[in-house]
Order: C-alpha cells, then sequence, then structure tokens
C-alpha cells in the first residue's frame, strides 16, 4: 500500500469509530509497524487534519472533517453495490426503489474508471422465491419509527388468533423471506417481534411514544442477549 493510500485508509478507520483507536489497532489492520502509525499520526496532524489523542491511550478524528466525497476503493464499491441489490431484492417497495436510485446517483458522478466496479460487481442477490407478501405498507412503518410514533395494529398470529394492540415501533429487521418490526407492546408490556405478513391493519397515530427509541433498542438487546435464543417471534403471555 502507498503511502498516500495508507494516510486514507488511516482517516477511514478513525471515521469509522465513535471511540479512541489505538495505534495498535491501527497497525494491525495496516499491516505496518506502531512507529509507521505514529510516523503518519503526525503527518496528518501537520497537515491540518484534526486529529486529538495521543500515544497509549488512542486517537479521535474532530467534527466537521470529512473527505471528498466518493472517495471509493474497488472493495467499497463492490460492498455497496451488494447492500444495494440485497436491499432491491429483499428490500419493501419503497427501500427496493430508493436502492435502484441510489445506484443511479452514485453512477452520474463515479470517475470513469471506477464505474465498472458499480455497474459490473460480480457479487450477486440471487431472486428470493419464498419472499412472502406484506399485509401493511411498511413504508409507513418506517416512517413511523424514525418520529417515535405509536402505531394501532390488528395482527394474527402464527396459530391464527387475531389482536388489537398499540405499539411502539423501533426498528425492523430484514429476513431472507420475511420482515419483522421490533416494538414495545403495550398490551403486553413487553417487546415483541411481528412480521409485518401478519398484520391485517395499522394506523400510524399522531402520539409519540415517551421513551426514546434509542434507549429502548438498547433495552431490547441488552433482553435478547439474556436470551438463549435471542429476541422471540410471536410470543403472547
Amino acid at each position: 500500500m502507498r503511502r498516500a493510500e495508507r494516510l486514507l485508509q488511516m482517516i477511514q478507520i478513525l471515521r469509522r469509530h465513535r471511540r479512541p483507536v489505538t495505534g495498535d489497532t491501527m497497525a494491525r489492520e495496516l499491516e505496518v509497524s506502531l512507529r509507521t502509525v505514529y510516523r503518519d499520526i503526525a503527518a496528518l496532524i501537520a497537515d491540518r487534519v484534526p486529529i486529538r489523542g495521543e500515544a497509549g491511550i488512542g486517537y479521535v478524528l474532530g467534527a466537521g472533517f470529512d473527505l471528498p466525497p466518493l472517495m471509493f476503493t474497488p472493495d467499497e464499491l463492490e460492498a455497496v453495490m451488494l447492500g444495494l441489490r440485497w436491499v432491491a431484492r429483499r428490500g419493501d417497495a419503497d427501500l427496493s426503489r430508493a436502492a435502484q436510485d441510489t445506484v443511479a446517483k452514485i453512477g452520474s458522478v463515479l470517475p470513469e474508471r471506477l464505474r465498472p466496479f458499480l455497474f459490473d460487481a460480480a457479487l450477486l442477490v440471487p431472486p428470493q422465491f419464498r419472499m412472502v407478501e406484506d399485509m401493511v405498507n411498511v413504508a409507513q412503518l418506517r416512517c413511523a419509527i424514525r418520529e417515535g410514533r405509536k402505531v394501532d395494529l390488528a395482527y394474527r398470529s402464527e396459530d391464527g388468533r387475531q389482536t388489537k394492540r398499540v405499539i411502539w415501533p423501533i426498528a425492523v429487521a430484514y429476513f431472507d423471506a420475511q420482515r419483522l418490526i421490533v416494538a414495545w407492546c403495550e398490551l403486553r408490556q413487553a417487546f415483541r417481534s411481528f412480521r409485518t405478513d401478519r398484520m391485517l391493519s395499522m394506523a400510524v397515530l399522531d402520539e409519540k411514544y415517551p421513551a426514546r427509541r434509542k434507549a429502548l433498542l438498547k433495552q431490547w438487546r441488552e433482553e435478547s442477549e439474556r436470551e438463549a435464543g435471542g429476541p422471540q417471534v410471536d410470543v403472547f403471555a
């Protein structure tokens, strides 16, 4: 790796982490000596890159600094294309269109030499023949999550029971054949996961749920980790 490429990759490593990154961590990823890392950090700071920290503790990249847009490597472009192809195949209708629009936008401003890595990427996502059909508009649920709004839901469980409840949606989990909404259920007073293909109807309410979504998601993850099998689906206490 040339030194200029290594310096760009070092900035990328710092952008990837929210907490201080040690010199040892960067040295292992870049496959260079710790002495080289320290020398490169000093060079970046001399070039006015806002890096804070010190040897033995770690380094962080200051807020407001960014690289020029679309500074992609071939591996990064293939990763972007693979992810967008997956979303186009597995996402709900609005996300699928958004993925296709994103490819077009990136491709329109990429340098000519990089376009083959995007449009001709050899990483394929096969069609999903077992894909189940959603009974509701998942885009509205995603909007409710972004805005922190409650949802009035009519749901049919695996055994055919139908219930009405109000949920606080906090995340969407995309699986190969179906999608799940992770939410706090007011009826059960617990976290539950709801398959979108079993939702009979839903309405986004004007009322916002009282807790912060980030805090709820953290609580759900902690509870899931304590359960041997992770978060359960269609578990109605």
